[in-house]
């Protein structure tokens, strides 16, 4: 007795037929692929697992929803990806489970007008901003400490 597919159980407990799995390919084209391979693919994320983490820690929305890693991605889908670089909006225009080169990579996205403003005014903000030195390790030099009791009015 060979069992062809899978079962599908109805609420009596009863088998009803086999499941109905739609493929991901439809006439030999991608129609749907992991939210963190895609992430990964379209080097939004260094590592699946960075992307997959992301995902849990709710950084990433698709639709205006909460994105899980195993959620698919499907072309016109639009994302919300927060990482290192900045926060994106983007809408997806092609799928893929492979990572590619980067000039590839930007071929499956196109960002919206109003996430790229927004990153290029906050990109214009912290370089507006003054840079300060870095805190020292160690303790103040004397000459440092004149200094600081000369700001401080002390001397």
């Amino acid at each position: 007795m060979a069992l062809s597919g899978i079962l599908q159980f109805g609420e009596s407990g009863g088998a009803k037929g086999p499941l109905e799995i739609p493929p991901r390919y439809e006439n030999g084209i991608m129609t749907r692929v992991r939210m963190d391979k895609w992430l990964w693919a379209a080097r939004f994320f260094k590592t699946r697992t960075l992307a997959r983490r992301a995902c849990e820690l709710g950084r990433i929305e698709a639709n205006g929803q909460g994105a899980k890693a195993a959620r698919e991605v499907r072309v016109g889908d639009v994302l919300q990806v927060k990482n290192d670089s900045g926060e994106f909006q983007v809408e997806v225009l092609g799928l893929s489970e492979m990572r590619g080169p980067a000039a590839v990579a930007q071929t499956l996205y196109r960002e919206t007008e109003a996430s790229r403003e927004l990153r290029l005014k906050l990109a214009e903000e912290r370089k507006a901003m003054p840079h300060f030195e870095a805190l020292r390790e160690a303790r103040p030099s004397k000459r440092d400490r004149r200094e600081i009791d000369r700001f401080r009015g002390r001397a």
